[in-house]
């Protein structure tokens, strides 16, 4: 149970404390400073507290807003202010100071609601709350949608309630303090009765609910998903906060729901497909339910975080088989069609992860293409045409989902090869031209986050260490890893799988691939290392299968492409969370993506000719012992981690 604690007695009428505790608070009321820091004291450390001057006017969303939201340490908005527990010692700090130094905002808290003279706001922010020091500003107008919620055409005073002061002394201490941008919500602390009366008026003029929904809609997402999900979507998601429901359990909804669908689709009938296109688009309908009743709940987690983006894949992907084994029964083969189409999907995310981990941080991060991308976001057509052609995981699932109902596998799965390339050379090539016309200083978290998604394993790690003082930079790290790729790719492609010569490859990849990350990756082009040994390791688990004379092979190679496509999700999001990356343990334990490669073509020189099982028996107990450790190493971590709460907020993948 969360305590707030209000900094003078309640004002008649005010329906603060009920708003309060309807957001889980429990409201306790302090008489001065000084017994607001004992109260303060008596609230257990591990447990979220507030300080809410009681004059307080506004929105009900807008204070759950500020003080409910568990991505930050602390929150505020006028009159109001917040601190979880990693940020409980600087408000007790800040509060013993201000009691003990007199502090002007301390004295006049919460004066008596009957002797307070008529007068301004003190402090009133429709479109976000301001510091401190800057609360003598003129109140900023409310949205146009609602200028109706226009407040008094009035300066606003200094500011003079015990919250704001604690929350300009917590950013003093260099404490983040979250003030979310309320656009047209209200949330003010008026002094006098005709500027309270005004101020109510103002929140009366305004839908806080009909703003809640709004708001739980992502901000930025695709053309289908905006236009033909969130419109119904959002009032799932509000029926679903209703009951009680957790984002984390729609997630799993839509888990069981894609499961089932692959499931009708591996009927291999007509009525099969038709359900099981129904079903994935059901699916996604919930999938993006679970992120809005997030937003409209302030239900955000890491664990909740990492399910949304490892169970969309999974999701996918499972699909990907129900249409092969669906194929298979009609007797057509498309496993290598599919098991492509997971590789690229698979590939095409890391480029944006490592993209946007190799320039989240940098500096100076100017570009020219870089410019004519914003300028091209200010034609609205534009905007939705190059969001549609990267083909975000709502158009990717309709046309899935439609193809599926009206045609077969083997067209859905050249359709999506077809879309995703196209795709992909689109996003990575304006993302090159970016990186070698931009002039950017990348950080050492920046080099250590691509080292991590490179996942060398001790092979490579080795070759690094001796290749360290002789392996000069060709224009960045790059050149290594691809030349180690094509060598690799081109044997597995074409060399006789009974023979050496991909071994032989498959060792001088391992070399390459400790050459590329024998210096922090802090290239132009760096950020390409992660997605060239992707392919690589993909790509050749791929080759190998399709050209083995072993019945069942490209099954096998699919399920160990999902297994280790699983850890290298897993390794981006606990980078993306802030957590870090997997244990090193576990990379060498998993082989390193170097060794698995090498494992996979000695595996595949001693046992894919012939026409025998072992090949594929073999591919499939790689598959499930790294399938084994890493779920189990990954469920600990997200299941116990500590890791601050974060939501995706980007681009649809």
């Amino acid at each position: 149970m969360s305590t707030a604690i209000l900094t003078g007695p309640p004002v008649p009428g005010s329906p603060l404390e009920g708003d309060l505790r309807s957001l889980g608070f429990e409201v306790r009321t302090a008489a001065d400073p000084r017994e607001t820091a004992a109260l303060l004291a008596a609230v257990p450390a591990g447990e979220r507290v507030a300080v809410v001057d009681p004059r307080f006017v506004g929105h009900r969303h807008a204070l759950r807003l500020a003080l409910t939201d568990p991505r930050f340490p602390a929150g505020a908005a006028p009159g109001a202010l917040t601190a979880r527990p990693e940020a409980r010692q600087g408000l007790t700090r800040a509060l013993a100071a201000l009691a003990a130094d007199g502090d002007p905002a301390a004295a006049t808290a919460a004066p008596a609601p009957s002797s307070t003279p008529a007068g301004p706001a003190e402090t009133a922010s429709p479109e976000g709350a301001a510091s401190a020091a800057e609360s003598a500003a003129p109140a900023e107008a409310p949205a146009p949608s609602a200028p109706a919620a226009t407040l008094p055409d009035r300066p606003a005073a200094p500011a003079a309630t015990l919250p704001d002061a604690l929350a300009a002394a917590l950013e003093d201490e260099g404490v983040a303090v979250h003030r979310p941008e309320l656009g047209s919500l209200v949330a003010a602390v008026p002094v006098g009765p005709q500027a309270r009366k005004e101020t109510r008026d103002a929140v009366a003029a305004v839908d806080d609910e009909a703003v809640r929904l709004r708001s739980a809609v992502k901000s930025r997402d695709g053309f289908f998903t905006t236009f033909f999900i969130s419109p119904y979507s959002r009032y799932l998601a509000r029926w679903c906060a209703r009951r009680g429901l957790t984002p984390n359990q729609v997630t799993t909804a839509s888990l069981v729901t894609a499961l089932v669908a692959a499931g009708c689709a591996a009927t291999g009938t007509r009525g099969g497909f038709v359900a099981a296109g129904l079903l994935l688009l059901f699916s996604f309908v919930l999938d993006c339910t679970d992120g809005q009743l997030a937003r409209y709940s302030l239900q955000y987690s890491t664990l909740g975080a990492w399910l949304d983006a490892t169970f969309d894949r999974a999701k996918e992907y499972a699909y990907y088989a129900g249409l092969a084994l669906g194929a298979a029964r009609g007797g057509d083969d498309v496993w290598a069609l599919a098991l492509g189409a997971m590789v690229l999907q698979t590939c095409r995310h890391v480029v944006d992860f490592s993209f946007n981990e190799a320039n989240h941080d940098a500096t100076a991060n100017t570009s020219p293409t870089a410019a004519l991308s914003d300028r091209l976001d200010g034609v609205g057509w534009t905007v939705w045409a190059r969001r549609m052609i990267v083909l975000p995981i709502g158009e990717r699932w309709a046309m899935i989902a439609v193809l599926t109902a009206l045609t077969t596998p083997r067209v859905v799965f050249s359709a999506l090869l077809i879309g995703c390339s196209f795709a992909a050379l689109y996003t990575t090539a304006g993302r090159i031209l970016r990186s070698l016309t931009r002039k950017a200083s990348r950080t050492d978290r920046a080099a250590r986050a691509l080292a991590d998604l490179a996942d060398n394993g001790a092979l490579a790690q080795a070759a690094a260490k001796v290749l360290r003082p002789v392996a000069r930079p060709l224009g960045g790290r790059t050149p290594y890893a691809l030349a180690g790729a094509a060598v690799l790719l081109a044997a597995a492609a074409a060399a006789p799988l009974d023979g050496p010569l991909v071994v032989l490859a498959a060792v001088l990849y391992a070399v390459a691939s400790g050459a590329a990350v024998a210096r922090p990756l802090k290239g132009a082009l760096d950020w390409l290392v992660p997605p060239v040994l992707r392919a690589a390791e993909y790509g050749t688990v791929l080759a190998l299968a399709a050209r083995a004379d072993a019945p069942g092979a490209l099954p096998a190679a699919f399920g160990l492409v999902a297994a280790v496509a699983y850890h290298h999700y897993d390794t981006v999001y606990r980078i993306r969370g802030d957590a870090g990356a997997p244990p090193a343990w576990l990379v060498r334990a998993l082989g390193g993506q170097e060794g698995r490669t090498l494992l996979a073509a000695v595996l595949a020189a001693l046992l894919a000719t012939g026409g025998g099982d072992g090949f594929p028996l073999a591919l499939t107990a790689l598959a499930g012992a790294v399938a084994l450790l890493g779920l189990a190493e990954s469920i600990r971590f997200w299941v116990s981690s500590g890791a601050p709460a974060v939501h995706d907020e980007g681009e649809p993948a």
